[in-house]
């Protein structure tokens, strides 16, 4: 069984050292939020998920939720922990206080969605998408619905989901077949079948509310004709009281090769009862204020997974002796720990480097996603949520793929016992092999990069990255110049690559499709070496405030500019040889 401890310093490290975004530092709601509520919030966190939800893991895989004559059972000791869970408000921490929230930002509560994805990602589902229906919602829904609905989701007695998905649409939305008809008394009935819905149903709360998406009667066909209806498993009366079971019932839960302790559901929606939220046929636009939350949070879930990797890899280079390493050290040239081979740790400072450079990333992209939203300049708004937009489809997929490679390498280092069930390595590979999947693929992201957010906009989306990331670099230490001054290098790969990107999309879109990941694994490594440049200025100011903490990252900073980024000129000279061979090539 995996072991995990919670980087709690290094995420304080981030809290008080790298907060330094004028912008976020403006909000009002904010300045209140001092380092030590947050280092006694994470405490708490850590005690929870390393103590409580860690176990959970194993008992999922082990007994996964199974559906008893119509009622989806979640595996044993979820009920306990969740009510826990509940208990200690780790459901509310985000919410507005408004519906019984805490209000803490993004900055805090992304900190918590890394460690209770090392924990247990299959536990964790049954809550995230409840705080995704509850943006959804609050962004979107009328007053009269927010105060019917959020109290008891934020409360975490109530969950939600939400229901995309069909047997005939996944990607392309527009050929959904879910009707709604409009009711005398305003209401709709909702039939369809949802399909791959995640904690669609299970026992763990006493209501779940569905958000689905549907097309009215007299609604255009494709995208256009969109809207979006919330649909409770249970009738909520006008008191609030939970009344008679809707017309929604669970067809089946799917066999997965992983995070099984989470219920996959197939829902059929027959004649159901729904609320139409925000305007008619504007249901994709209110839903993708959910999707785009949830993407980045699922970067965050193979950040978390990718951490417990490492750390149980660490734990058994340690231990595990094997063979005689170049610099043979141990005694009467016995075996060496393999730790002591160069291969070995070439493996785990890749993880180490690629996690913390990860977080650091987050964490800022956490500071713009609450200056986009609260901001009181919209224009300054408006700026912090078009860098939003741009690094979604990034973290979303580098860091699932790179979750994948790190989870791996793992399974590597253990060796045989990598590949047993017992040391529980082989689950967070399969746990993680979803995250490059939902919440649309990877290929789907990366071609959304490519086509909408950068070519449509004439790259002028990439230039005021540039500008900004420029701007955030300040520092005049000698020492960090070496490092700045190769990350320039990268910046002008990145520039090139971008004006290849958006010239190609006019005459060859089969050679920007055929890009579109490279493009994406580029801007995505150069992102996270300009998190380390802003790691490297505190560490460079701030050394003699705790020399080793701040060795460690020089040097973890180093190997990922020597060994790493280089992957990102690589995807370039790869990328820009077009795509002629692969749309010519044969198939036999």
């Amino acid at each position: 069984m995996t072991t995990y401890t919670a980087p709690v310093e290094d995420m304080m490290f981030l809290f008080e050292k790298l907060r330094d975004n004028k912008n976020y530092n403006d909000l009002e709601k904010y300045k209140e939020v001092s380092p030590d509520l947050v280092k006694n919030i994470l405490e708490e966190a850590a005690k929870i998920n390393e103590n409580l939800i860690l176990p959970l893991a194993k008992s999922g895989d082990d007994n996964p939720a199974v559906l008893e004559n119509g009622v989806v059972r979640t595996p044993p000791g979820y009920k306990e922990v969740y009510q826990k869970y509940i208990e200690d408000g780790w459901t509310s921490l985000s919410c507005d206080p408004k519906y019984g929230g805490q209000g803490m930002p993004r900055t805090v509560s992304a900190f918590f969605d890394e460690m209770i994805s090392s924990a247990s990602l299959a536990f964790k589902l049954y809550s995230e998408l409840t705080l995704g229906a509850y943006n959804c919602i609050h962004h979107h829904a009328p007053d009269e619905i927010k105060d019917r609905y959020l109290p008891k989701m934020v409360e975490g007695k109530w969950s939600g989901t939400m229901c995309l998905t069909e047997p005939v649409c996944g990607t392309d939305l527009g050929l959904l077949k879910t009707k709604a008809v409009e009711q005398q008394d305003g209401t709709y009935k909702i039939t369809g079948q949802k399909i791959f819905i995640t904690s669609g149903d299970h026992d763990l709360t006493e209501n779940i509310i569905h958000l689905v998406i549907a097309r009215a009667e007299d609604s255009p066909k494709g995208t256009k004709g969109i809207s979006l209806f919330l649909v409770p498993k249970f009738v909520v009366k006008e008191d609030g009281k939970i009344g008679s079971r809707n017309g929604i019932s669970t067809g089946s839960i799917e066999t997965k090769m992983g995070i099984k302790g989470s219920a996959t559901c197939v829902l059929n929606f027959d004649d159901a009862t729904g609320f139409m939220i925000g305007p008619k046929n504007k249901g994709l636009s209110q839903m993708f204020t959910m999707m785009n939350l949830e993407r980045i949070v699922v970067g965050i879930q193979g950040l978390g997974i990718s951490e417990i990797a490492y750390q149980n890899s660490l734990s058994y280079a340690k231990e595990r002796k094997q063979g005689k390493s170049n610099n043979n050290k141990s005694q009467n040239g016995n075996a060496d720990l393999i730790i002591e081979h160069a291969d070995i740790r070439k493996s785990l400072l890749n993880m180490k480097s690629i996690i913390e450079g990860e977080r650091a990333l987050c964490f800022w992209l956490s500071q713009l996603t609450e200056v986009s939203l609260n901001h009181s300049d919209q224009q300054i708004k408006q700026d912090a949520s078009d860098m939003v937009s741009l690094m979604t489809p990034v973290v979303k997929s580098l860091f699932s793929d790179l979750g994948m490679e790190i989870t791996s390498d793992a399974m590597q280092i253990f060796g045989g016992y990598g590949y047993t069930k017992d040391q529980g390595i082989e689950q967070l590979y399969r746990d993680n092999r979803i995250t490059p999947i939902y919440e649309g693929t990877n290929s789907v992201q990366a071609a959304d990069l490519v086509f909408r957010k950068l070519s449509n906009k004439n790259g002028n989306i990439i230039n005021k990255f540039l500008e900004l990331i420029k701007s955030e670099i300040n520092s005049n230490n000698e020492k960090i110049r070496p490092f700045t001054e190769e990350f320039n290098n990268y910046l002008d790969i990145l520039k090139k690559f971008s004006d290849w990107i958006v010239e190609r999309a006019k005459t060859n879109k089969d050679d920007v499709s055929a890009a579109a990941n490279d493009y994406l694994k580029t801007l995505g490594y150069i992102s996270i070496a300009f998190a380390w440049i802003k790691t490297l200025e505190v560490s460079f100011k701030d050394y003699e405030e705790n020399k080793k903490f701040y060795d460690d990252k020089i040097s973890t900073a180093k190997f990922y500019f020597e060994k790493v980024l280089p992957r990102a000129e690589q995807h370039y000279k790869s990328a820009i040889s077009g795509s002629s061979n692969i749309m010519n090539f044969n198939f036999n």
